[in-house]
């Protein structure tokens, strides 16, 4: 199992990359067999031709060549080919005695010196009286030599004939031959790679088009897959769109239930609270109190089931930096006793939520943050170090803060460490339930400033 999971890891997860992977091996592998195959082919025509004309110098010789009374060798044979006169050009004929009645010796003016035969033993003559060897020529070439014996005259005396070609010419163009077609199947194949990259690249460009109108939907600046796509990816496009209407039409079913229930709950829970108030006493005070605990307890549990519908649906789109410095600006306002600075982010940074989740989630920090502060709070908004796609919320005070033992007390509901405060202590476990339900996190931290650092961090468009 965990070699397979490596194997998958080192394997590229790229279709592109696969494709253009695949094509360009087989393309390479194609053009080495028709490489091979071709000088194979060309090998092979070459030296059947060579053959076939050292045969027919050969034939030429042997009808070149008289013998004369007293047995000597005559004839001055012309086999039609300047090479045969060039000295040492590798090229050769000789005729020689093969009877004990022949004598004398002729030789082509290119031979300047005598090359020996191998004997008959060595190589030996087929049925017809002929043979074909090879051996290396006077300036050390490598030489194709077809020899045959034969019988002049009715005296059955006979000479033996020699023709030398040679082969390291034939070699030579071979292996030129083999560089030009290298370098014009190298120029085709690095061609044909090119234009199967772009053909590839193009023919999957609807699939950028369809990953590109995605991320536009994830960030909230289209609502479906709009534009046109090949028949191959159209159904892919129509039913993304039709999950996409689907998980909207979810959310606005939920929130048409969230109003629903909270319209029939507000009117009951405002007449408790009414009731109790004018009952008055002991008991009125108690059930106004508990209505009104109610009441916080629903707007809660009916804002986190807006937010767990809306989730993982189409992403809503807030600038972070307006709605911060406008709630920074009320509390500022509205306790001027307390020194609120802030410190806003050096790009603008877009939040991954509803504005509305927003405001309730600085709300309450920043009211608990007013509430306990002595004399100042800082609030700071900025990306998460290392993390393009998080952004942070920090809010500071010079409170007493929170012992580390009890901090997670306090995101508790209802749970309150100080019964002096006003409050109901719902506000720090309503900013953890928002935090939860957005996939983000929640610190409370030890602040440099004597009281409580509260650390929120949250998900960011790009």
């Amino acid at each position: 199992m965990n070699t397979r999971l490596s194997r998958l890891r080192l394997w590229p997860r790229s279709l592109t990359f696969r494709v253009i992977g695949f094509s360009t091996i087989w393309a390479i592998l194609t053009l080495v067999v028709i490489f091979t195959l071709i000088t194979t082919l060309y090998r092979q025509a070459s030296e059947r031709g060579f053959d076939s004309l050292l045969s027919a110098h050969l034939f030429n010789l042997i009808g070149s060549v008289g013998i004369s009374d007293n047995g000597a060798l005559t004839g001055s044979p012309d086999l039609g080919d300047l090479r045969f006169s060039q000295p040492n050009s590798g090229w050769y004929w000789s005729v020689e005695p093969a009877s004990e009645d022949v004598h004398g010796e002729l030789h082509s003016s290119s031979m300047t010196t005598s090359l020996l035969s191998p004997s008959v033993a060595e190589v030996p003559f087929n049925s017809n009286f002929q043979r074909s060897y090879s051996m290396e020529g006077i300036k050390g070439e490598q030489l194709q030599v077809f020899e045959s014996e034969f019988v002049l005259d009715a005296k059955n005396r006979a000479a033996r004939f020699r023709v030398m070609g040679n082969h390291s010419e034939l070699e030579q163009e071979i292996a030129s031959f083999q560089r030009r077609l290298l370098t014009y199947l190298s120029l085709f194949g690095a061609g044909m790679i090119a234009i199967n990259a772009i053909a590839i690249l193009l023919g999957l460009q609807p699939l950028r088009r369809v990953r590109n109108a995605l991320a536009m939907v994830r960030e909230g600046t289209a609502q479906r897959l709009d534009g046109s796509f090949p028949a191959e990816i159209e159904p892919l496009a129509n039913e993304t769109n039709a999950l996409i209407e689907n998980n909207r039409r979810i959310v606005e079913r939920s929130r048409t239930q969230v109003g629903n229930l909270a319209h029939s709950l507000k009117t009951p829970l405002a007449v408790l609270i009414n009731e109790g108030r004018a009952l008055g006493g002991a008991k009125g005070q108690l059930i106004a109190d508990q209505a009104a605990s109610m009441q916080k307890q629903v707007d809660h549990y009916l804002q986190r089931a807006r937010v767990a519908a809306q989730r993982d649906s189409v992403v809503f789109r807030t600038p972070v930096s307006p709605l911060v410095e406008r709630m920074v600006r009320v509390l500022q306002k509205l306790n001027p006793q307390t020194k609120l600075t802030l410190s806003p982010p050096p790009a603008e940074i877009v939040f991954a939520g509803e504005r509305e989740d927003l405001e309730e989630l600085l709300g309450n920090l920043l009211d608990n943050a007013m509430k306990w502060a002595r004399s100042a709070v800082a609030v700071s908004v900025a990306l998460a170090p290392g993390m393009s796609n998080l952004f942070e919320i920090v809010i500071e005070d010079d409170g007493p803060g929170i012992p580390e033992d009890s901090a997670r007390e306090v995101l508790k509901r209802g749970k309150r460490l100080d019964e002096t405060k006003p409050g109901t202590g719902l506000g720090l476990a309503i900013v953890a339930d928002l935090v939860n339900e957005y996939g983000g996190s929640l610190a409370l931290e030890r602040s440099g400033m004597g009281g409580l650092r509260a650390v929120v961090r949250l998900r960011s468009l790009q």
